[in-house]
């Protein structure tokens, strides 16, 4: 076996983690699992250092042969130095996964959206006869995937700044950038350096390969051939426009099967068509493969169309970003539905993105009068009862060929136990109508 008698340590006992543990010890390694964490608990049958026994741990030198890291420990950290202070190597759970398999890859990263794209590709490449998994980041971790044992002819898999960190061999034959933003300063001194993360994904890149990239993005792509996308009117070499797609500005779909709505989901199908093509497929073939992609509940979800208004739920808006992108990926005039718990949010910014493109207001919740204020000398405002009276009203409000949508803009604990029942309700009220 590559590894017999070879001593691995691997740190984190969550899935990437004790996923590596199974794939490690297929290959014969005697493998331990630390964890730090005082609610970690002994994990199958493998041996375990735990709690404070891990905090307290000394290693020495040739106490192991190889250190596995999961992707939610910073290899900085006390515990994988005392590990690579006694010279023990180190590798990341992805890149250990990589290392034993030969199945092709699709490698996916971005800031925000890159589970939808992720389950997106998995889904067209099912739809067109290439048998795949969303893996990864996003669903069973790779080690997960290759100690299965199962052969996918390609895999989709979701890969972060976190597992980025560790690589030195992964590479993909389509590598996809969705989009850069701030996040993560928990882990990252500044953005610089979460940024440097996260463009590792072209760092093995060689010509044979392809960079996936949203049009205006300042990543260097290395040796791959570059790709461009955009659904913002941005030059690209793949673009949408007004429900279709296009190549080189010659259409190649529609987007009227299509079960996403608004024009950051668009950008997901472009990416998803784009790396379709890398390995052959044809446009007609995979948008009918995605029209069975189900989005996830509460963002951006179209619930139903009736007399030719579509009635969106977004009530995973919990704050007045998430509202904001809400508004600009729609292509519809809108009937907003929006309000809930005052958190003492600032709504004034808001009024700039509203553009025209929102015809009326129908408000909710405790910040319902503070909504009325703020923005009822620019459009038309209604307070709404409850829920079923808010459809109503925003029903009563439209026109067709409009978009009513709920996006909050705030949390929902005034009147449910959080986004998912408020969107339940919601989505009720809209059934509901006749």
């Amino acid at each position: 076996m590559k590894f017999a008698s070879q001593r691995f340590a691997i740190l984190g006992a969550g899935r990437s983690g004790l996923g590596a543990a199974r794939l490690a010890r297929m290959h014969g390694a005697d493998v331990t699992v630390f964890d730090e964490g005082d609610k970690a608990k002994q994990v199958e049958d493998f041996k375990c250092v735990l709690g404070q026994a891990a905090r307290d741990l000394v290693v020495k030198p040739g106490d192991f042969d190889l250190v596995i890291i999961s992707p939610g420990l910073d290899e900085h950290w006390p515990l994988p130095k005392k590990f690579t202070d006694a010279g023990t190597p180190l590798v990341g759970e992805t890149e250990f996964a990589f290392n034993l398999t030969d199945m092709p890859m699709v490698a996916i990263t971005g800031t925000n959206g890159k589970s939808t794209c992720t389950e997106l590709i998995a889904t067209l490449f099912n739809g067109c006869g290439m048998k795949s998994v969303p893996c990864g980041n996003h669903g069973m971790s790779l080690s997960e995937v290759v100690a299965s044992a199962v052969r996918y002819d390609v895999l989709a898999l979701e890969i972060s700044s976190f597992q980025l960190e560790t690589i030195k061999n992964f590479r993909a034959k389509a590598n996809l950038w969705l989009n850069f933003a701030p996040d993560h300063l928990d882990r990252y001194p500044n953005m610089a350096a979460y940024f440097a993360a996260k463009a590792r994904i072209f760092e093995n890149a060689t010509s044979d390969d392809v960079a996936i990239v949203r049009a205006g993005e300042t990543v260097a792509t290395g040796k791959a051939d570059r790709w461009t996308f955009s659904a913002y009117g941005a030059e690209a070499g793949y673009t949408y426009s007004a429900g279709k797609f296009y190549h080189g500005g010659q259409e190649i779909g529609s987007a009227a099967g299509l079960k996403l709505r608004g024009k950051h989901n668009m950008e997901n199908v472009l990416a998803a068509l784009m790396t379709g093509r890398v390995f052959g497929l044809q446009y007609s073939s995979m948008l009918r493969a995605m029209e069975s992609y189900e989005p996830p509940r509460h963002r951006c979800e179209l619930v139903r169309t009736l007399n030719d208004r579509e009635y969106i739920n977004d009530s995973k808006a919990t704050n007045l970003h998430a509202l904001e992108a809400c508004l600009k990926s729609q292509e519809r005039p809108i009937v907003l539905i929006a309000g809930g718990k005052d958190k003492e949010l600032d709504y004034t910014p808001l009024r700039a993105e509203l553009n025209g493109q929102v015809r009326a207001m129908v408000l909710i919740g405790e910040i319902a009068p503070q909504l009325e204020q703020t923005f009822g000398d620019l459009l038309p405002c209604q307070r709404a009862a409850d829920m079923a009276d808010a459809v109503r009203l925003a029903t009563a409000a439209s026109q067709a060929g409009d978009a009513i949508i709920l996006s909050p803009g705030t949390s929902s604990f005034d009147m449910y136990t959080g986004y998912a029942q408020r969107g339940d309700v919601f989505h009720t009220a809209v059934d509901e109508l006749k």
